[in-house]
């Protein structure tokens, strides 16, 4: 089983570059803080569509 579980909820239109660079960034940050190996680390990004997104009453498609 891999732990931790980093969940990661972006709004959708980053390049697979980007993710990439984030997976390993956020891999590494984590695996050092909790003194575990890189490869129990587990990142999952959400791409969220704008639409589907609110913050202070307004969806941020709008924004």
């Amino acid at each position: 089983m891999f732990m931790p579980i980093v969940r990661i909820d972006l709004w959708a239109g980053r390049t697979p570059e980007i993710k990439e660079k984030l997976i390993q960034n956020v891999s590494k940050a984590v695996a050092e803080t909790i003194g575990k190996p890189v490869d129990h680390v587990t990142v999952i990004i959400n791409d969220v569509p704008k639409e589907n997104w609110g913050a202070k009453g307004i969806q941020a498609s709008k924004l």
